[in-house]
């Protein structure tokens, strides 16, 4: 791996690195905070993957969630990885920017010329935390996930497929029911083809649905949010599938907030205080 910086955050570090993936066959960048446990004692602390939204990469969050002062109080390690492949020769839609680079969705493309370097699910899921264990000071068995938007449908859809190797998951404003919305819609048939059945792997609503358990789920959602209004996150669907199927649920609406990183940055730390919870570092 390359290190592309390090600057010191809440008596930890906060790094950038660089890395030739073997999933997306490109060159990635991932963010890393190793709070002071970790920076200073050496100590392994538990993990938290945090997944950005649409136009966005590893930098976004680290820079305005106010996220870091949070994991140094509850010691732990957070990855910022990027939204999706990147490179001159990696396919793009420069026009849009809800399709293409910037915007991978979390899901392993199978169209040509996507399926090339989209596999954003297995990276994510399989080749990171994989790369992060055997470099960095992380209990492997501790980790958690969480997201906003595109990166909260990703969250959702990574931990609902792995119970087993996440202890807790978050999101703020996900889109929770790509297969009706119309970014879901035009994105998912671009990346996974004709095949509405070759979707469902990545439909947190319909995951629920069909039986996917987790021990609970939090979500925040402004009700101010133009996209929640306008029908591309689908939150109570998501809502009426768990209270179908009695999967754990609180789903905060929070009056007057928007999509924004200050709707994120206002309520990231309960979000840290969940994680550190499940994940056992706070009472």
């Amino acid at each position: 791996m390359n290190l592309l910086e390090s600057t010191r955050a809440f008596e930890g570090t906060l790094r950038r690195y660089q890395h030739d993936s073997e999933t997306t066959h490109c060159s990635m960048v991932f963010s890393l905070y190793l709070p002071p446990k970790a920076h200073q004692q050496k100590q392994k602390v538990p993990v938290l993957y945090w997944l950005s939204g649409l136009t966005c990469s590893d930098e976004n969050a680290r820079t305005k969630a106010g996220i870091l002062q949070y994991a140094a109080q509850y010691g732990l390690a957070i990855i910022f990885p990027d939204t999706s492949p990147r490179g001159e020769n990696v396919p793009d839609e420069v026009d849009r920017y809800d399709l293409g680079q910037g915007a991978g969705f979390y899901l392993n493309a199978t169209t040509s010329p996507w399926n090339q370097h989209y596999q954003m699910y297995d990276y994510i899921v399989k080749e990171l935390p994989t790369l992060i264990a055997d470099f960095f000071p992380i209990l492997t068995e501790k980790k958690s996930i969480f997201g906003h938007s595109m990166g909260g449908h990703g969250a959702l859809i990574c931990a609902l497929r792995n119970p087993q190797q996440y202890q807790s998951v978050s999101a703020f404003a996900p889109i929770c029911h790509p297969l009706k919305s119309p970014w879901g819609q035009t994105c998912f048939k671009t990346y996974l083809g004709e095949n509405k059945a070759d979707w469902n792997a990545y439909d947190a609503t319909d995951l629920v649905s069909k039986g996917a358990k987790l021990i609970h789920i939090l979500i925040d959602q402004g009700d101010a949010d133009e996209f929640y209004r306008d029908g591309q996150l689908l939150t109570e669907d998501f809502q009426q599938a768990c209270q179908k199927a009695k999967q754990p649920l609180e789903l905060r609406i929070q009056a007057g907030y928007d999509h924004s990183y200050y709707f994120i940055s206002t309520f990231i730390g309960d979000h840290l205080a969940y994680h550190a919870k499940a994940l056992k570092t706070h009472d």
